[in-house]
């Protein structure tokens, strides 16, 4: 039975590239800091793992076999690749990236949040593209994120995956919208005029979950009167200025609709919490510093976000710097 031939380690391979290069044993001893002997040992190991004379002896000294010419290149790629696999990453530069980003929101966050990003993403990494993926029931995020075919999340939860990394964006206050036409939109609603009002509300974007609002009335012991459900936000405001449903949503969702249209916001007549949005990422890019950049892109604008909901000031392009 053929013995197993003995496994090349990195050691050795630098010996073998060394040795191929100086084609002399006492020149590549010297280089290496060995002895001879050890060297010729090494070499001896050499001959037996690739099964090859590696180098022979000529009329002007050592030279390399067929398949030791080929073996230097070989083991100089090998060498190479172990080299970077060994080396920490190299910094990013988002100038000249032209990386491909995928982050996965709720549609929700179109009008204000994204806006935002994609101006700084535009400025600091023009070159880059930048993939939008809409989070609906019917979306796997959780397994985006883990085949890579997600970068980073972004949405608010009642109770955020626990197996994701997670990093808290913002808060924001939980308002009612109306249309100013609506007979509610002049006075203030008590908790009872609102579970029995005809509401408006979206598609939750994780499937075996109610949405956010739903899902902390219930926690309660209370159920609003759902009317009409509709996929997409981009439809609310139309739907509330021609019925007389009303919406429930984050101000800064409201706002930037009641500043264009005749939409009325209402205080909420029951104590919601904050409606908190949080950044989700998987492990397998938590130390990628494409995906820290792209990172540290939205917790920017969300910071900014959080300053102009606390100074009840609209968030434009033109606030947002490095």
């Amino acid at each position: 039975m053929q013995r197993a031939r003995e496994p090349m380690d990195t050691h050795l391979l630098r010996i073998l590239q060394i040795l191929l290069t100086e084609q002399s044993v006492s020149r590549a001893a010297i280089k290496l800091g060995l002895s001879q002997p050890a060297l010729s040992n090494s070499l001896r190991r050499l001959r037996e793992i690739t099964g090859d004379p590696i180098l022979v002896r000529s009329k002007t000294g050592m030279v390399p076999t067929e398949r030791g010419t080929e073996l230097l290149s070989h083991a100089s790629d090998a060498l190479s690749a172990i080299e970077r696999i060994t080396q920490p990453p190299g910094a990013f530069e988002p100038a000249t990236s032209t990386r491909e980003f995928h982050l996965g929101a709720p549609d929700y966050l179109d009008a204000m949040f994204l806006p935002n990003i994609a101006e700084i993403l535009r400025r600091e990494a023009p070159h880059a593209k930048f993939i939008v993926h809409p989070i609906n029931s019917d979306y796997d995020y959780v397994g985006g994120l883990e085949n890579g075919g997600l970068d980073v999340v972004i949405g608010n939860w009642l109770e955020p995956p626990l197996q994701m990394h997670m990093a808290r964006l913002f808060d924001d206050e939980v308002v009612c919208m109306v249309g100013t036409q609506n007979p509610v939109a002049s006075r203030a609603l008590t908790l009872k005029q609102y579970l029995d009002l005809p509401h408006l509300a979206p598609f939750p974007y994780v499937s075996e979950r109610q949405s956010f609002i739903d899902g902390y009335l219930a926690s309660q012991g209370l159920r609003r009167n759902i009317q009409m459900t509709i996929p997409y936000f981009g439809q609310v405001a139309g739907m509330l200025l021609r019925t007389d449903l009303i919406f429930t949503t984050g101000r800064q969702f409201a706002q930037h609709y009641a500043r264009y249209l005749p939409i009325t916001i209402l205080p909420s007549p029951f104590p919601f919490p904050p409606m908190r949005f949080y950044l989700l990422w998987h492990r397998r890019c938590h130390s990628s510093p494409e995906v820290i950049w792209l990172r540290h892109c939205i917790a920017k604008v969300a910071a900014m976000l959080q300053a102009s909901l606390s100074a009840s000031t609209p968030l434009e392009p033109d606030n947002i710097r490095p």
